[in-house]
């Protein structure tokens, strides 16, 4: 199906639209988070813009709270996210054609729900003229989505009381998150691995126990996974 740019971006950004209807929510509850954090505004939303992760910045916040040194708070950041470079693996072979500077911009887009619709595409209709556009239409709606929901998110913190305390709900967002990705048996492994070894090492300076954890799951994970 080769349509034309504007047609195939108009259908990534269609196709992403159900998507945003679970995210939203996140990029809310992360711009209240920031600003409980002791983010000033314009950093909490220029967080989004620049990381546009929202794991890596929903648990930046929560060790900013806990005022976690910033060498620490790089390598969770990186240990979070190394699954991009699978998903950049995964692309690559459709994008390999294009130039940098379509890759760059796709790079910047990739996420876990852009990837998801942007992988689909290319698997039922393999590479076309302008696939990359629906790519792109994908990977700016769900950017849109996140920027906005960021900024509702610090109206509506700058509103909250302080004495209220929101720290409870970055561990609901992200049970609500890892709980219905839980298919399989090396998913299953991942969770309970990471659950118990957060808890054997909670008392690790620092917050290491976290990245102690998260080493120890994907350790896991990946055994159970060729056990398979």
């Amino acid at each position: 199906m080769q349509n034309t740019a504007s047609q195939q971006f108009l259908r990534g950004v269609k196709d992403e639209l159900p998507i945003l209807l679970g995210v939203a929510p996140f990029g809310m509850i992360y711009g209240i988070l920031a600003l409980s954090a002791g983010l000033p505004a314009l950093e909490a939303q220029a967080m989004s813009a620049v990381i546009f992760a929202g794991a890596s910045q929903l648990m930046t916040v929560q060790l900013i709270q806990e005022a976690v040194p910033w060498t620490v708070i790089v390598l969770t950041g990186f240990v979070i996210n190394l699954r991009h470079a699978l998903y950049s693996a995964t692309v690559a072979p459709y994008l390999q054609h294009l130039p940098r500077r379509w890759k760059a911009v796709l790079a910047y887009l990739l996420t876990d729900e852009a990837f998801a619709v942007a992988s689909l595409n290319y698997q039922r209709e393999g590479i076309t003229r302008f696939s990359h556009w629906y790519f792109l239409g994908a990977g700016l709606a769900l950017w849109s989505s996140w920027q906005v929901s960021t900024a509702v998110g610090i109206f509506l913190g700058a509103q909250v009381p302080q004495a209220w305390g929101l720290d409870f709900t970055l561990p609901l967002t992200f049970i609500a998150l890892v709980v219905p990705a839980l298919k399989d048996r090396a998913g299953l492994v991942t969770a309970i691995t990471a659950s118990v070894a957060a808890l054997a090492f909670f008392g690790l300076p620092y917050k290491l126990g976290l990245i102690v954890a998260a080493a120890l799951a994907i350790a896991a994970g990946m055994w159970t996974e060729v056990r398979q």
